[in-house]
């Protein structure tokens, strides 16, 4: 499974470890993903998303019909 958020599509970022002797070695910075259920209620159904805590706060901003509306439009299978 891919780490990208459904909502925002954010995906890890790429840096370096640095040591105290400045040697470099290649890491990962991980996104803070969550698998989590919400309820449609005008489907009368829960629908599964993979998101970010910052796709959780614009789920809660905007409304998770708003969020699923957008998401059709751009063509993903929800």
């Amino acid at each position: 499974m891919s780490r990208v958020c459904d909502v925002t599509g954010n995906k890890p970022m790429y840096g370096n470890n640095v040591s105290h002797a400045h040697n470099k070695s290649r890491r990962r910075f991980n996104i803070n993903l969550k698998k989590k259920r919400f309820w449609l209620p005008d489907e009368k159904r829960f629908i599964s998303l993979t998101v970010s805590t910052q796709g959780l706060r614009l789920i809660d901003k905007k409304g998770i019909r708003r969020v699923v509306t957008e998401l059709r439009a751009k063509g993903m299978k929800i």
